[in-house]
Order: C-alpha cells, then sequence, then structure tokens
C-alpha cells in the first residue's frame, strides 16, 4: 500500500506540473454553513490553455525580498472558512516578513462592498491589488481603473481581463486526479468480480463543480474500468451537507465503501458517516477522495478511525500557498510572470506526506 502510494504521490506531482490545475475559492474547504458554501459554488475554471504553468522553478524566479517598501491590497470573497483564513495569515505573515505592506479585507461576497475596497486601495497608493472576486465581471472596471493608475492587479481564481496575471485553476483536470486516485486505490481492492460501489458527493447546480465531476468520471474509468459502479450521487457543499447524504446512501448501499467528492466538506462529512458506520474500524477498502487542504481533513488523514485517503491540494500547507502568492506578487511587479494566465499545481496529499503539510498550516 505505502508503494502504491508514494507512486501515486510521484505521479500526480507530475501531473500538477504538466497540467496545471489548482486551487481557489474551490480550494475554500467548506466547514459548513452558507458563506462557504458559496465560495465552494463561486469557483471558476477557465478552459483557455494559454498561459504558464506554475511549478518550484517558476516560484524560484520570484524574488520575495522586492516586496520591500511595496504596499499590497487585497480584497477576498470571505474570510469566514478556514482554508481562507489559514492561508491570509500565512501570506501577511510571508509579506511582512519580506518587508512589504499588506492589508487583508474581506468583502463578504457583496460585489458592491469591494468595488469599493479596490477603490479604496487606488486611493491609498497600493503597488498592487490582488482581487478574488464575488463576481468577476463586477469588479473589472474598477481593477482597470486600478491599472490605468499605474496599479498592478492579480485575481485569484477567475481569468479575468483587466489584470497583469490571473491565478487559475482547471476543475475538469482537477476532477481526473480525484478520479484517478480514487481509481488507483479500487484497483488495488476490487476485481470485475467484486466491483466497488461509489459514492460522488457532489454540486451539479455549479457549472464549474460539474467540470470537476466530470472530471473524476474521466480519471476513474482510466484507472479502474470494469472494477466499479456509481451507486449514488448526492449534492454535499458543506460537511453537514455531505454527512446527511452519504447516511443516506448506506441505508440504501450498505456496502458503498469508495466516495470521491467536490471538496473538503465531502471529505469531512462522509468521514463522519462512515466513521459512525464502522464504529471507527475502517476496512483496507474503504477511502474517500476529494480536493482541498484544511486541517481537519489532514486530521482525519492521520487517524486511522476515518477512511480518508487522498486529499488533492494544490501549493500544500498554508504556508506553501502563502509563499506562492507572495512569490506571484514579486513576480508581478517585476513583469516577470510571463503570460496573463498562470495554471497551478496539485499536491496530493496522503497518510504519507500529511505530517509535512500540518506542519506548514495556520
Amino acid at each position: 500500500m505505502k508503494k502504491i502510494l508514494s507512486i501515486l504521490i510521484a505521479s500526480f506531482l507530475i501531473v500538477g506540473l504538466l497540467a496545471g490545475c489548482g486551487g481557489s475559492s474551490t480550494s475554500s474547504a467548506p466547514a459548513g454553513g452558507d458563506s462557504a458554501a458559496k465560495q465552494e459554488a463561486a469557483a471558476t475554471s477557465t478552459g483557455d490553455t494559454e498561459g504558464v504553468q506554475a511549478s518550484p522553478e517558476f516560484y524560484a524566479k520570484a524574488d520575495l525580498a522586492s516586496l520591500s517598501g511595496k504596499k499590497i491590497g487585497v480584497t477576498i470573497q470571505s474570510l469566514q472558512n478556514s482554508y481562507w483564513a489559514g492561508v491570509m495569515t500565512a501570506l501577511e505573515e510571508v509579506v511582512k516578513k519580506n518587508g512589504g505592506n499588506i492589508t487583508i479585507v474581506a468583502c463578504d461576497d457583496s460585489s458592491a462592498t469591494q468595488i469599493g475596497q479596490i477603490e479604496n486601495f487606488i486611493s491609498s497608493g497600493c503597488d498592487l491589488i490582488m482581487v478574488h472576486p464575488s463576481d468577476a465581471a463586477a469588479v473589472e472596471d474598477a481593477c482597470a481603473e486600478a491599472r490605468t493608475a499605474g496599479i498592478k492587479v492579480m485575481c485569484w481564481d477567475d481569468p479575468m481581463t483587466n489584470t497583469d496575471a490571473n491565478w487559475v485553476l482547471n476543475n475538469t483536470d482537477l476532477g481526473i486526479a480525484i478520479g484517478e486516485a480514487a481509481g488507483n486505490f479500487i484497483s488495488e481492492h476490487y476485481t470485475e468480480d467484486n466491483k466497488a460501489q461509489i459514492a460522488m458527493i457532489n454540486y451539479p447546480q455549479t457549472t464549474i463543480l460539474l467540470e470537476r465531476e466530470e472530471g473524476i468520471l474521466q480519471g476513474l474509468e482510466s484507472t479502474a474500468a470494469g472494477l466499479y459502479e456509481v451507486v449514488s450521487s448526492q449534492a454535499g457543499l458543506d460537511a453537514n451537507q455531505a454527512q446527511t447524504a452519504m447516511e443516506t446512501i448506506l441505508q440504501r448501499y450498505p456496502d458503498c465503501r469508495i466516495v470521491t467528492g467536490i471538496g473538503a466538506g465531502a471529505m469531512i462529512g462522509t468521514d463522519e458517516a462512515l466513521q459512525i458506520a464502522t464504529g471507527g474500524k475502517i476496512p483496507e477498502d474503504m477511502g474517500v477522495f476529494t480536493a482541498d487542504v484544511t486541517k481537519q481533513q489532514l486530521e482525519h488523514l492521520m487517524d486511522d478511525t476515518y477512511p480518508a485517503r487522498v486529499a488533492l491540494g494544490f501549493e500544500g500547507s498554508d504556508e506553501d500557498t502563502g509563499t506562492a502568492c507572495a512569490s506571484m506578487f514579486a513576480l508581478i511587479l517585476a513583469d516577470n510572470v510571463g503570460a496573463q494566465n498562470v495554471f497551478r499545481g496539485l499536491t496530493p496529499i496522503t497518510a504519507e506526506n500529511v505530517e509535512a503539510i500540518m506542519a506548514g498550516m495556520k
């Protein structure tokens, strides 16, 4: 098992560099509540394949010391969940450590509020503004105004027009990576005569999360064709929704042991349902595979009373993501990005590397 997980990690690191997937508000790890669910639903992908692929070598071009004396304004959708709170804390620490001045505000999913925040950053003379938009179209004009004023603009998530760089992902590719992780696990534990029953925790109401779900199906088919059947698909953005969905699924399909999901809520919620169903005695052929990285997911990966197997993260820990984002700032300020769209990489997190990732969480 450990050998297979090691191969899986290595292969996904390569995929991350070549395919250019990554996280965003989708990585916002819904821990429950409406604001977290809105952030998950607001995630975007781009079919535009023109851009540069983020890699360790790409970020290494950045001189973080060049942030010294720079004034940076950041406006994001919300700080009301663990992913954004952790990453923004790490980002602030990296910028300040390198002598920069950074202000981070949340618009609470209000475009009007976010436009006002961008205008305030313009008035205050920021060198760079980063926006994680509540509605990308709604803030295009404000971002154009910033650029007219000589301010660099970065968007986290959306392939916007009036920016110097967009930090984006492809949700289909992310889904494929999740599906391949589950498929490799299924190939180890199941056969054509003993097919895995799979539950999908999804959210097809949102186009980009439907893309992620479709990618999961592609990944499963490419790695475990003939070895599984999807017995149920249930919507679940946050952990409570996912737990309820899984409990319902288990009533009809008590032998369902594989779960694929579109985000952190899917892992956290179905982990709880399956832990209760098994009394914490997790069979070797049971596993949960989703995207995102939160402390709670990492804790589940470290605890063998939960069936969590792989969380497809992005740069890694909060510190990793905060450092990568700060590196983007430095590259943009130096006009050294190379393209408007920067596609982020993937990091599969398993029991084998989870402790190293946990060490960098805030």
